[in-house]
């Protein structure tokens, strides 16, 4: 076998080659759910360099699986292809099986508040929010140090979500004081918001209907 490949003709090997290096994949995942910039692929795959990120952006520009774009202000980003979106059912199909096959609890020992909510503000849907106004919701993971223990969400009318890392200065319409490992089970679908209310894990003040949406 060669050092950069399968030394093989089968289809699956030659596809591994392309999709196998480390990250490749969750950088895929970031560019499929609306990421464009550097900053913003690295915060949704927090653990890659800026040096190894920017070489399999530039890998993956080779293969095909990605071009480069104009952001706001000319800021270059980065968009996949439509060889690149052929590949999201797979990626879909894998998620699933993991979900399915890897044992919850070993998922649950790789806690990260952070990523948990980068994802979060991803995935929010903002139709269940007050419509023409600005829906603030802080959450809290009390066991953290204090540098990562506040998150706020800042939906404005007609703009994506923003994640604050400190206070933006708005009224808060929601509070979600929550264990995070609760938090992450619920997100995941490992248990529910129910069962992780019922049980005083994740305690929610605040604004009655968005308390009575949150599932949604």
């Amino acid at each position: 076998m060669s050092s950069d490949g399968y030394d093989s003709f089968c289809p699956v090997a030659k596809a591994c080659e392309i999709i196998e290096p480390r990250w490749t994949l969750l950088i895929l995942c970031e560019l499929s759910h609306g990421a464009t910039r550097f900053n913003e692929i690295r915060r949704g795959v927090p653990g890659i360099s800026p040096t190894l990120l920017s070489k399999r952006l530039k890998e993956m520009e080779h293969h095909g699986l990605v071009r480069r774009i104009k952001c706001d202000a000319g800021e270059p980003g980065y968009a996949t292809t439509p060889m690149a979106d052929e590949l999201k059912p797979v990626v879909q199909a894998l998620g699933k099986w993991a979900h399915r096959n890897i044992d919850k609890e070993v998922s649950l020992n790789k806690l990260d508040a952070r990523l948990l909510m980068w994802n979060v503000r991803q995935k929010i849907d903002t139709c269940a929010f007050p419509r023409g106004t600005t829906t603030v919701i802080q959450f809290t993971y009390p066991e953290l140090i204090e540098s990562e223990r506040h998150y706020w969400l800042v939906a404005r009318p007609g703009q994506p979500v923003d994640l604050c890392l400190l206070d933006p200065g708005h009224d808060v319409d929601l509070f979600i004081r929550a264990d995070l490992k609760a938090m992450t089970s619920a997100w995941m679908g490992w248990s529910t918001l129910r069962s992780e209310i019922d049980a005083n894990s994740i305690v929610l003040i605040g604004d009655r209907k968005l308390i009575a949406t949150l599932d949604t």
